[in-house]
């Protein structure tokens, strides 16, 4: 009786030992948060960015090993700040918005994780094409807003190459130059409400 009782609580204590780590889920704040990108055009950096968006992200300070995000993105609200040229990204020559509607985003593991910074590791759906991105991570905090909401901030950077993804619309000039860069940087300023 006393053995059986014995194996019964380690048996109780190897359950504990695997549960798995849960971490708070937060939703994405599009009213707070950002989904931008920045080009070269010729000798500038042109900047937009996408204005509907969602997403959730799992964190717990601490432990990383449950940290996860997801995001989808609609390819239609991209945002310029110039009509024909937003016109034109949404067309065929890029985006082809009406045949690949969105961007997605999905993690898949955390690395290099500080109280303050870690590297994402995830997929990137671009186009119809996914592949492996990593987006550096700036961890921002959690806290309470003014009306009791539990809130968490991070800023995500990372970078991809258009032509990996079939975005490989380009004009040659005369110097031999192309008019647009290839390398496209990512920045995400996200905010987080606590979903209950």
């Amino acid at each position: 009786m006393k053995r059986s009782s014995a194996l019964l609580w380690v048996f109780l204590g190897f359950l504990c030992f695997q549960s798995p780590a849960f971490a708070a889920t937060y939703a994405v704040d599009p009213d707070h948060s950002s989904v931008s990108f920045k080009v070269r055009h010729l000798f500038s950096q042109v900047q937009g960015n996408f204005t509907v968006f969602e997403g959730t992200l799992d964190y717990e300070p601490g432990k990383p090993e449950t940290w996860k995000a997801g995001a989808v993105i609609q390819t239609t609200s991209i945002d310029t700040h110039v009509a024909e040229r937003d016109k034109h990204l949404r067309s065929a020559d890029f985006f082809d918005t009406e045949k690949f509607p969105t961007i997605e985003f999905k993690s898949a593991g955390v690395k290099d994780a500080t109280a303050t910074s870690a590297k994402l590791e995830g997929l990137f759906k671009l186009h119809g094409v996914e592949k492996p991105i990593v987006l550096d991570v700036q961890i921002h905090g959690v806290g309470k807003d003014p009306w009791g909401n539990v809130r968490a901030g991070f800023t995500a950077k990372g970078k991809i190459n258009r032509k990996d993804f079939g975005l490989s619309w380009n004009e040659v000039l005369e110097t031999g130059q192309l008019l647009i860069g290839e390398e496209v940087e990512i920045t995400l300023e996200i905010e987080g409400m606590l979903k209950t």
